[in-house]
Order: structure tokens, then sequence, then C-alpha cells
């Protein structure tokens, strides 16, 4: 089997997760030395800081058991993450927008994965809200990557059905 020169394929967008992980990595450092666990921060009428330990998933996902959850999550990251560098390899380079999703999931997936092997929860900061009645769960920036990355491939499939219809 011949191996594909790297840089021909989606695996050159890897630097977007290299990216992606130093941003969530370096905020997530500084929310721990800089700010109070639990205590709430404003920054505009809309946003708030807020740091907290989160040792489930999203929305906080199975965050009340006995532990077992952190390794599942993690095992889930893993797999995840290699499925889509397999699938970075296969897809060429110039498919641009399904590979910054790809990159934007593994960046995300990978900056969580971090907080659970070596802290044992994720770290989350961001909190948005509106008005005094409604707060969406609070968040972090590879938690943000991966929802851009999944809203990039949704658009994807609208924009290959789209063409595929204009034929």
């Amino acid at each position: 089997m011949i191996m594909k020169n790297v840089f021909s394929t989606g695996l050159r967008w890897l630097w977007l997760t290299l990216i992606v992980i130093i941003i969530d990595f370096t905020s997530k450092q500084w929310i721990i030395n800089n700010t109070i666990l639990h205590k709430s921060q404003s920054l505009i009428p809309f946003l708030n800081l807020f740091y907290t330990k989160n040792y489930g998933a999203a929305f906080s996902f199975l965050a009340y058991q006995n532990g077992w959850q952190r390794w599942l999550f993690a095992g889930i990251a893993v797999i995840i993450v290699t499925i889509l560098f397999i699938k970075m390899y296969y897809t060429p380079v110039n498919n641009t927008l399904i590979n910054i999703a790809y990159a934007l999931l593994c960046g995300g997936a990978l900056g969580n994965l971090f907080d659970r092997v070596y802290h044992g929860y994720v770290i989350d900061f961001i909190d948005f809200y509106i008005s005094i009645y409604w707060h969406f769960a609070t968040f972090n920036i590879a938690d943000f990557s991966i929802c851009l990355g999944g809203v990039l491939i949704i658009l994807q499939n609208f924009l290959i059905t789209k063409k595929e219809k204009n034929k």
C-alpha cells in the first residue's frame, strides 16, 4: 500500500486543531489562575465568566455518577478523534469546509480530553445568558469549537445537497 503525501490530504489542516488546543488550554489556565470557582464575573450584559468544573458531558450529562463517566467520555473522545483523523487522511486537502469542520471537532475533543485525563473534569467558564431568566449551559472554547465544527458539517451537507439538485 502506497502512503499518500500527508500535505495533499485533510491532515494538512491539523494546524487548526493545534490552534484550538492552544487557545482552549491557555484560556482554561487563565481562568484557573485569575478567577474564583463558582463566582460569576460580568463581562458584557449577556456574558459572564463563571469558572466551574463539569464532571459529565454536555449539559452536565452523567456529572453526578461516581467517576466511571470520566473514562467513558475520554474513550469516546479518543475513538471520535481517531475516526476524524482517518477521515481527514482520506479527504482531499482542497475540501476546505469539511476539513475545517473535522479540525475544529478534533481540537475541541482533544482540549476536553486533556481536562478529563489530567483534572478528572472539564473546566467550563463561558456563561451566556438573556436577562435574568435564561442561562445557557456553561461552556468553554473546546465546546464552542465542537459546536462550530458540527454546524460546518451540516452546512457542508446542505451545500452538497444543493449542488446535486442543481445538476
